[in-house]
């Protein structure tokens, strides 16, 4: 396992310490534990709040367990995916979570992981946060239909060229399977250009998503994050397929009329709005943090606050 000498700065951390830092008891749920960042921030802010880290991945949680093991009485840990184990927590502990944390996407144990198959020169095509779901990358890139990779490349990807794509990677494979995924970034570099990133980017976001079900973990969240009673509630994105599903919940919730557009006058009562968002932008990284950590570029951070 490759771990890092020392502890990776968690994305977006004062924005995270900012909106959180009015809770002042209870219960945080870090619903994407990874290195424990933002648990160990949170948890050495405020000597009167608990945590509950969720993460599916094992190296993440031996990792972040090792780390924060000078809080162990305020700190648990559980195995899965947030989209079922948040709501299991939600209904045993509903009326103590005082704050929900979601930081989306994949880890930097994962991308510098070179057997995990998130980063470019990897020797391996894997993709899987949990490696103990039977579907992995390179099942995805060898035996889907070409139909079916354009589905995942224009929908996960938003890829003009994902007919083209999906073309060129079914023709390819007839003659020669891909077996990493340096194997997969050197053949997509060749066959497209991009200025500003690097060709396979946003291929291997839509295959990782489609790998993890990452889109329909989200929405499990936004599901449950719903039913919350006096909480702060945030969620940092790194892509606008993410970060729209977000904007949209958070848009929802905060609506006091929930009549149809199409009524002459409010018949609802008016009085439905769950809370407020609390930011009516997305907070970004300054020039500072993203100098210190280029993948902190693409982070956005929406949090909104249920009412009691």
């Amino acid at each position: 396992m490759n771990t890092p000498s020392s502890p990776h700065i968690p994305v977006l951390l004062e924005h995270v310490l900012d909106v959180f830092g009015n809770i002042s008891n209870g219960l945080i749920i870090d619903c994407t534990l990874g290195f424990g960042g933002h648990s160990q921030a949170l948890l050495d802010q405020n000597q009167n709040i608990s945590i509950i880290g969720i993460d599916k991945d094992i190296q993440a949680r031996d990792f972040a367990q090792k780390r924060l093991e000078k809080f162990k009485d305020r700190f648990s840990c559980i195995a899965g995916s947030f989209g079922e184990k948040f709501e299991e927590i939600l209904q045993s502990q509903g009326d103590k979570i005082k704050g929900v944390l979601a930081d989306i996407g994949v880890s930097s144990l994962q991308l510098d992981n070179n057997s995990r198959g998130f980063g470019f020169q990897s020797d391996n095509l894997d993709m899987r946060m949990d490696t103990s779901k039977p579907l992995e990358a390179k099942t995805i890139i060898n035996t889907y239909s070409s139909y079916e990779l354009e589905r995942i490349f224009r929908e996960y990807g938003e890829i003009k060229e994902y007919k083209k794509m999906a073309s060129l990677i079914v023709n390819a494979r007839s003659k020669q399977p891909f077996e990493s995924a340096q194997d997969l970034s050197t053949f997509l570099q060749k066959h497209f250009k991009n200025p500003r990133i690097h060709p396979g980017t946003l291929a291997f976001q839509a295959i990782r998503i489609e790998v993890n079900d990452e889109l329909g973990e989200l929405q499990k969240l936004l599901n449950s994050a719903s039913k919350l009673k006096g909480a702060v509630f945030g969620v940092i994105s790194f892509h606008s397929l993410e970060d729209r599903m977000v904007k949209t919940a958070f848009k929802e919730w905060s609506k006091s009329c929930i009549c149809s557009q199409n009524s002459y006058k409010c018949e609802c009562g008016n009085n439905h709005s769950k809370g407020v968002i609390i930011t009516k932008k997305p907070l970004i990284a300054s020039s500072e943090e993203i100098k210190q950590n280029p993948r902190a570029r693409s982070a956005k951070f929406r949090a909104f606050a249920f009412k009691d």
